[in-house]
């Protein structure tokens, strides 16, 4: 009797030292290293521009690439445009949403037309990116106009060339 209680209990310890290395080897499922939530967030976007147009004031900056923490971005999810006018806090005034259509058929500049802008006002513009997690970039970088009639483009019947002129 004792020779079987002696052989369970080396079983037992057998398989308790088993399943404690198969737990090492396999670990929790976390393939890489935790990353802080500032790193998962998309970087900044530096290159905000606005322009007077038709409809408007146009919006154009391009697509952030990379996490803040670095990493190549594959799950960019949206945009949203704050405007302010002089004197007073900045307001949400719209969403873009980047489909799946964006993320496979990569765009690498997005548009946003402001239509609701007066003429002779002076406006601040800045935009935020998300991932499809939720984590928010910081503001992009402050663009401000005056709202104005667009320049009409040249007309080629009164078009004149610039006569070229040899650096000396």
């Amino acid at each position: 009797m004792n020779r079987e209680n002696s052989r369970a209990n080396w079983l037992t310890l057998t398989v308790a030292i088993a399943a404690f290395a198969s737990a090492i080897v396999i670990g929790c499922g976390v393939k890489s290293q935790p990353i802080p939530p500032e790193s998962a967030r998309p970087e900044k976007i530096a290159s905000l521009e606005a322009a007077n147009a038709k409809e408007g004031i146009r919006l154009t900056w391009d697509r952030p690439e990379l996490y803040a923490g670095g990493a190549k971005m594959k799950d960019l999810g949206s945009f949203t445009i704050s405007r302010s006018e002089e004197g007073k806090p900045a307001a949400k005034i719209g969403d873009i949403q980047v489909t799946d259509q964006g993320r496979f058929q990569v765009q690498g500049t997005f548009e946003f037309i402001d239509g609701s802008t007066i003429i002779g006002h002076t406006y601040h513009y800045q935009v935020t990116s998300s991932t499809t997690d939720g984590y928010v970039s910081e503001p992009s970088n402050d663009v401000t106009i005056v709202r104005k009639n667009a320049s009409a483009p040249p007309n080629p019947e009164n078009f004149v060339v610039p006569t070229p002129v040899p650096i000396k």
